[in-house]
């Protein structure tokens, strides 16, 4: 993954470029080439991405890991205060847990909407089971709730559901 001081290394590479091209518009202009409005054209859009660059070397990319978290996919975000997560049928309790802590930190966003009736992100883990051949069966196996607010919240609340536990496949050995 890149990191920011690889995005401003490349801020400057590109605010190279940019001035590059303003002295070759500039030139261009002065000299009323054929190509000067191509290249007026071309200095915007390195303007643009040197600007886009910069932006990306100020703010931090990374998320967040939690030991013991699975591998999970977001099927569902509505944005403000609803994520629902896929994970595996072998999950484990203690995996989910993890899981749904790391879920929620990095879907935690200052930009989610929230009322004063539900102030909190909820993340539900679900997994997909098959009773019998062309049959999915959606299987709810837990959720956590916290704050839209803080990204710190201490008051984060995980619930497990061990009876849906009991629904999934068993592994063979």
């Amino acid at each position: 993954m890149l990191t920011t001081a690889d995005f401003f290394r490349y801020t400057q590479w590109s605010g190279i470029a940019t001035l590059v091209f303003a002295v070759l518009t500039a030139l261009g202009l002065i000299f009323k080439w054929g190509i000067r409005f191509r290249l007026v054209g071309a200095t915007g859009f390195m303007l643009v991405m040197t600007g886009g660059l910069f932006s990306l070397s100020l703010v931090p990319l990374s998320r967040t890991v939690i030991p013991g978290a699975a591998k999970f996919t977001l099927v569902y975000d509505n944005g403000s205060t609803h994520a629902v997560i896929a994970t595996s049928p072998q999950i484990t309790p203690t995996q989910l847990e993890a899981t749904l802590r790391q879920a929620s930190s990095n879907l935690y966003s200052s930009g989610r909407l929230g009322s004063r009736e539900e102030n909190q992100l909820t993340v539900r883990a679900r997994t997909i089971i098959h009773p019998e051949p062309g049959v999915s069966v959606p299987v709810y196996l837990g959720q956590i709730k916290r704050s839209l607010t803080n990204r710190q919240d201490p008051e984060v609340k995980v619930e497990i559901y061990p009876e849906k536990f009991a629904q999934l496949p068993q592994p063979t050995a």
